[in-house]
């Protein structure tokens, strides 16, 4: 169905990601009110199973992963079975199935190192995206996956799916509104950054191609602690959400939902703070787990506003203090010591359906259609990754910088400006 740049393995592993330097444009597919968009999925682990809720005018045609095993069973489910995806249409090396051109559109759940990679790719074969959070590991992949979509005129939308919940947009909107006054002071959650992975190796399974799951980083052995998202008491003790490199920690894990929402409140999704410190003496540095560090960061922004990394704020919003009152913001609720401040509310854009992954992903549909920009479209997402990013880079320099939002730079601060991208194994280079 779909009209697609066919790009080959070779091709792949020769350009790379280079997103900047990519000499063709694809243009945005003409789809009829009764086309259907084939979707493929890279990545069916944990949260994939929630981004199965695809709208009836998609249709699920094939799926990538690691893990054969997995593939199997989400073809075999009752899912798979209703979507009527074919054997020969799962792959372990997600560029083969990025050569098909039936598939107009991907869903991306893998782990955090792949994001970007992974979204590149797929653009730069003609595909929309549909990326979970955070959407990179560093700044940089942000810049190149805006740039990537810019130029080659692709939908991406970021899984940070409060911006298509009803009562997000409302709270939001009341910040905006000036109906707390000035915010001077924001409070978010303390959310840990990564700590270093000391895991051995265990045997790998067989139907897992563990060399593809590392990828990009340095490899290192199979360990089930490592290969799951998040393991033990209270989920945050093991899996590769907790670790360097393969993520940023919750600094990027739930503050890609919380800074989200801050910055959507501020209304400042087009840039991002000028100014970060750590807080030493606010927490210890480790808590006996080799977790990373865990001191409260702070950042002003450029009109003098104070946003306070210090466990305060909810996990997937913040408290905002203004000079004629206070909101709180969480999932899907808000609550002021205003009486009466949602009345007359400020006008909201429409959106296609309220509430959730489900509403985010029928949004993102609708994007693909008209090609106009989703929710949360990959430039928004990309700043408010940014404080992610700041938070963790805070507690890795253990003093001040200056942050350029234009530039996306630590000016003169060769030490900082080390932190903006990383390294990555052959073939999967930027």
């Amino acid at each position: 169905m779909s009209k697609s740049k066919h790009f080959s393995r070779r091709q792949f592993l020769a350009a790379g990601a280079a997103a900047v330097a990519v000499p063709y444009f694809v243009p945005a597919k003409a789809f009829g009110a009764n086309d259907r968009i084939n979707v493929a999925y890279i990545g069916t682990g944990r949260r994939a199973k929630d981004l199965r809720a695809i709208p009836d005018d998609m249709q699920a045609v094939a799926l990538a992963d690691v893990n054969m095993k997995r593939l199997q069973d989400w073809r075999e489910s009752s899912w798979g079975k209703k979507q009527g995806i074919q054997e020969n249409r799962l792959y372990q090396d997600y560029r083969e199935m990025l050569e098909l051109d039936e598939v107009d559109a991907v869903i991306i759940s893998t782990p955090d190192h792949w994001h970007a990679l992974n979204s590149i790719h797929a653009m730069k074969a003609g595909k929309d995206v549909y990326v979970e959070k955070p959407m990179t590991l560093t700044i940089r992949e942000g810049r190149l996956m805006v740039d990537t979509a810019r130029k080659l005129g692709r939908i991406c939308q970021v899984g940070t799916q409060q911006r298509s919940s009803r009562e997000n947009r409302i709270a939001c909107a009341l910040v905006r509104d000036g109906r707390i006054g000035n915010v001077h002071t924001v409070h978010a959650a303390n959310y840990p950054s990564p700590w270093e992975c000391d895991l051995p190796e265990e045997k790998t399974p067989e139907h897992i191609d563990w060399d593809m799951w590392n990828g990009p980083v340095e490899r290192r052995g199979y360990n089930e602690k490592l290969y799951l998202p998040r393991v033990g008491q209270g989920g945050h003790e093991w899996g590769w959400i907790s670790f360097r490199p393969y993520s940023g920690g919750e600094m990027t894990g739930w503050g890609a939902h919380g800074f989200d929402q801050i910055q959507w409140a501020l209304g400042k999704d087009n840039t991002s703070p000028v100014k970060i410190w750590p807080v030493p003496d606010s927490e210890p540095d480790f808590d006996g787990i080799h977790r990373g560090p865990r001191c409260h960061v702070h950042m002003e922004y450029a009109d003098g506003t104070l946003l306070k990394v210090d466990g305060q704020g909810a996990g997937a919003g913040g408290w905002f203090e203004g000079d004629k009152g206070e909101i709180k913001i969480d999932r899907t609720s808000y609550a002021s010591n205003i009486k009466d401040i949602g009345k007359d509310l400020p006008e909201l854009p429409v959106i296609q359906q309220e509430g959730g992954t489900a509403a985010h992903i029928v949004n993102w549909a609708h994007a693909v259609r008209t090609h106009e920009l989703p929710n949360s479209d990959v430039e928004i997402c990309h700043h408010s990754t940014i404080l992610c990013h700041l938070g963790n880079i805070a507690r890795w320099l253990g003093r001040e910088a200056k942050w350029d939002s234009n530039t996306e730079t630590f000016p003169g601060d060769d030490e900082a400006n080390k932190y903006l991208d990383r390294e990555r194994q052959a073939p999967w280079t930027l």
